[in-house]
């Protein structure tokens, strides 16, 4: 989770509006709020799309610790250091990336991104000017990236005010304690919350992230 330590007194501003509005709006919410303090999500877009899909994309499916460790190796096989740039990872071999400890899968997913990126046919450097539908349908198109990838874009990188990961494990979990539900509700029961919310979703998710892991909650990878 992107958390912006300075963040622009605008930011501070929404934020503290979002949590007046979603405590009017629903009384579970506001009991969580309450109980949890100052929202620390950081709504500062972030300029460097190509790399952190590149990290939401070796992140899938691994703990943070293998995760971290797997995305040193990869950006050591660069002798700058630097983050490459999405031609330097369209040229690498597959071999290398292999060598980073990058499965034969997600080997094929970074290549189909950086040849994406390279060639024009992702329009990474306008995406921040398309709508959130428009976003998610142009990253789903990419191989690996599903709309899950997509939202955690929207919300992380992108600092989109409105998006609600319905599918999303520790959100439904903290659904289901929050409102008292017997199993994990639905991704269409969380719609159906979710409503009351807008336009403040990502704020609210934020909130059902921090009752279940702390006050520095992180989305599972």
């Amino acid at each position: 989770m992107i958390f912006d330590t300075k963040r622009h007194p605008r930011t501070e501003s929404f934020l503290q509006q979002a949590a007046r509005e979603l405590s009017l709006a629903d009384p579970a919410l506001k009991e969580l709020i309450r109980r949890i303090g100052s929202c620390e999500l950081g709504m500062t877009r972030r300029r460097h799309y190509f790399p952190a899909l590149v990290e939401a994309i070796i992140h899938q499916q691994l703990s943070g610790k293998a995760a971290a460790s797997i995305l040193a190796r990869f950006r050591a096989l660069y002798p700058s250091r630097r983050f490459p740039a999405a031609e330097e990872v369209a040229r690498t071999s597959a071999a290398q990336l292999r060598s980073a400890g990058l499965s034969s899968q997600k080997v094929s997913y970074l290549k189909d991104l950086a040849s994406r990126v390279a060639d024009g046919s992702f329009p990474l450097r306008r995406i921040s000017a398309m709508d959130d539908g428009e976003v998610i349908r142009r990253l789903t198109e990419v191989k690996g990236i599903g709309r899950w990838t997509g939202e955690m874009f929207l919300i992380f990188t992108l600092g989109r005010p409105d998006v609600l990961p319905v599918t999303d494990l520790g959100i439904r979990k903290a659904v289901q304690r929050v409102y008292g539900y017997k199993t994990l509700p639905a991704p269409r029961t969380l719609e159906r919350i979710g409503r009351r919310w807008e336009p403040y979703r990502s704020v609210a998710a934020w909130y059902l992230w921090a009752s279940v892991d702390g006050k520095n909650p992180k989305p599972p990878e």
